[in-house]
Parts: structure tokens; sequence; C-alpha cells
């Protein structure tokens, strides 16, 4: 099939309609065998335990064209063990893993003329979910559940490249200690919304959000992990119950130890202690990393490498796990599903 006629290189990451999607329900305890469908509404009971009670979970990653026109997905079976938690947190029904990426497979398949090309930095960005349907009333699980996949395809997250932006440390809480921090769900997204927009009126990209208990440690920066280089070249990222873990963040920690022959330490990151870093940023599927220039807590705004320039270990970073992903830096083992 012909390849879509798309300005690659001024997408944003916005919503697409592209051909295909995959459903299947889960009913009277098991999953159906699920399909592609053209439609792109679905139609659920008023009941719904997802409209009233939130229960839902999603997950978000990308398949990669390479340079020889083959399509790759990145670490699939780690969304589909982090989706599987979230259910398990909702009492929701798991997804088997091989259904999960072959899902995602079918997906990109169908959807293949929509794929962007290589060297274009634009990606095909794929949306699992997960949800609560059925007639319902009460506080409870639902009976009946809808797993679906659609994709759409995506700009770089940085028109102009990587360049740093300011955050400002928030107020509020992103999630309540042995909350759902830890799931990919739609409340900490929703709760997030309001100090997000304080943040932009503020003039920053986004907001840093401490631990909920004791307001003294880095938790998430926005919707995405933490991290920062120290000057002994040391990779830092906070450990919480209440973070969702990247598995941008992951697979970055693994790089920046096998690759680049970091030390790398997942540890509690106070936020009086920023000194210690050299560099910092925010990783996350969308943007890989976002370098944080600088953050402002208690009216001082704390600079780390520069507001303009982004360091040599997170340019480092980027370049090796955007090269991976991309097929042009061999991956570790397991880490790539090629679609056939």
């Amino acid at each position: 099939m012909k390849q879509v006629n798309l300005d690659w290189g001024k997408l944003g990451f916005n919503y697409i309609k592209t051909d295909f999607r995959y459903v299947s329900y889960w009913k009277d305890g098991k999953w159906d065998g699920g399909k592609l469908v053209e439609d792109n509404m679905i139609t659920i009971s008023e009941g719904s335990p997802a409209i009233h009670y939130g229960q839902q979970c999603f997950e978000g990653l990308k398949a990669y064209r390479t340079k020889d026109g083959k399509i790759q997905l990145f670490r699939p079976d780690q969304n589909a063990k982090r989706m599987n938690n979230s259910a398990r947190r909702l009492l929701m029904p798991e997804i088997p893993e091989e259904k999960f990426i072959d899902a995602c497979i079918q997906v990109v398949k169908a959807n293949e003329h929509f794929v962007p090309p290589y060297g274009t930095g634009a990606t095909f960005y794929l949306r699992p979910y997960l949800i609560g349907v059925g007639d319902n009333l009460g506080v409870k699980p639902a009976k009946e559940y809808l797993f679906s996949v659609f994709g759409c395809p995506v700009g770089p997250y940085f028109k102009g490249g990587l360049s740093p932006v300011n955050f400002m440390v928030s107020d509020y809480d992103r999630a309540a200690p042995h909350g759902t921090g830890a799931a990919k769900v739609g409340g900490n997204y929703a709760g997030s919304l309001l100090p997000h927009e304080i943040a932009l009126q503020r003039g920053f990209a986004d907001c840093i959000y401490l631990d909920p208990a004791t307001h003294t440690k880095i938790e998430e920066v926005g919707a995405a992990n933490f991290f920062g280089i120290t000057k002994d070249n040391k990779f830092v990222t906070p450990k919480s119950p209440s973070i969702l873990p990247s598995i941008t963040k992951y697979s970055l920690m693994y790089v920046a130890e096998h690759y680049l022959g970091m030390q790398v330490e997942e540890r509690d990151v106070y936020i009086d202690n920023l000194d210690e870093f050299v560099e910092a940023g925010a990783c996350g599927t969308a943007a890989v990393i976002t370098p944080i220039g600088g953050i402002e807590y208690k009216g001082k705004l704390h600079v780390f490498y520069s507001q303009t320039e982004v360091g040599p270990i997170t340019r480092k970073l980027y370049d090796t796990l955007v090269g991976i992903q991309f097929g042009d830096i061999k991956a570790p083992e397991g880490w790539i599903v090629e679609v056939k």
C-alpha cells in the first residue's frame, strides 16, 4: 500500500485518524480473539465504571521505521507488563503479554502506510487502553472490559531539536502515598491539568511534583520522570512507590551504565540538594528527553548546565537511545520487536 501523503516534517503530537484499530472484549471471565476495525468511535453503556469511577488505564509506545525500511517496536513487553500492573491495581483483567504485543503489531501492519519515513524524526505512536464497560451503578469493578489499540503518526517532540526548558515546583500533589501514582491511570493525569496550567501561566514548561508525604523529594516532572547528572558523572533518578515506572527512564539507566560507562543510582533526590547536579532532564515516551534548564523553588531559579544549551551527557543519552530505537545503534537483547 502506498504511503499516505503527509507533511512528515510538520507533524505535531496530535490525533490523526488512521485506517484500523484493534478491539477486544472481556466477558464471562475471558478475552475474545480480538479484531481490527475501521470505526474510530466506541459505544459503551452509560453505566460503564470507566466513566463514573475511573476504572481505566492506558499505555504509550512507538513504532519506528529504520534506515532500511523495516518497522520496529521498542520494548513492547515492558508496556504490556506495566499495563497489567495498572490493571491489577484497579481490579481489571490482565491482558496476556502475547495478546498485547500482537495487537500492537496488527495495528502497525494494518496502518503501515502511516508509519513515517526514516530520517523525518517522526514516529508512529501507539495508544493501548483498557476500560471497564457494561451496565453498572454501584462502586464495584465492571463485569465487562474493552481493550483497544490505535495509532497515529506523530512528529518529533522538539521542533528545533533538543532545547532546555524551565520548570517550577508545584504545591499540588500528583499522587497520594500508597495511591495510584505507580499505575498509568487517567485520574493521575486529570489531576495534573490544573497545576500544569498554572505552570504555563507563570511561563514554565510544566511543574515538578514533590513526594506527597514530606514535600522534600522530587518525584515526577509533569507527566515524565526526572534524572540528574552529578558532578562526578553519575546518572541519578528518584526512587519512590508513587512514581510511574518509565520505560524510557529504565532504558536510559541501562544506556548510561552499559553504553556510556556511568554509575547509575535510583534513590531519593531532595529538592534542597539540586546543587549536586550539573545537568538534569525529564524523560518519557513522547519526548525521550526534555532537558531541564532550571527549576524554580521558593522563588529562586536554580540553573543546571545552561538555559540555552543541552549538556553533553544529556545529548549523548538522547542520541544513543534514539539511535537504538531507529535501528542505527545495536540494541540490547530483547529490546526490539520487528513488525513483519
